[in-house]
């Protein structure tokens, strides 16, 4: 059996795709699963405590992982960091972003 892992996924508000992501995890007995923004007006913003509880860190686009490396740098050193490549096009729990997370997530879900 796998060890819980701490996924966090980080979009720009954190109102639609990171929170969508965070939902399929919900029930998970393998993962527990957090989300955060990188913009100031995020409903919740990226930390360095979030940083720090996370084993898995998921970017929904490269800019997030640049924002990450330039704010975060020693605390992204030992963590696995994944761009998904999803667009801000998609409303929370969208059934076409909840397919495209699944197929991204695959290994994780």
């Amino acid at each position: 059996m796998t060890h819980l892992s701490n996924l966090l996924f980080i979009c720009s508000k954190n109102q639609w795709r990171g929170p969508t992501a965070e939902l399929l995890f919900k029930d998970s007995a393998q993962h527990t699963a957090r989300s955060a923004g990188t913009s100031d007006k995020a409903r919740v913003k990226v930390s360095q405590k979030l940083i720090n509880w996370a084993d898995v860190i998921f970017v929904m686009e490269r800019k997030h992982r640049d924002i990450l490396k330039q704010n975060f740098p020693s605390l992204l050193l030992s963590k696995q960091l994944i761009v998904l490549d999803i667009e801000d096009n998609y409303r929370y729990n969208d059934p076409e972003l909840i397919e495209i997370f699944k197929t991204c997530l695959a290994d994780y879900l």
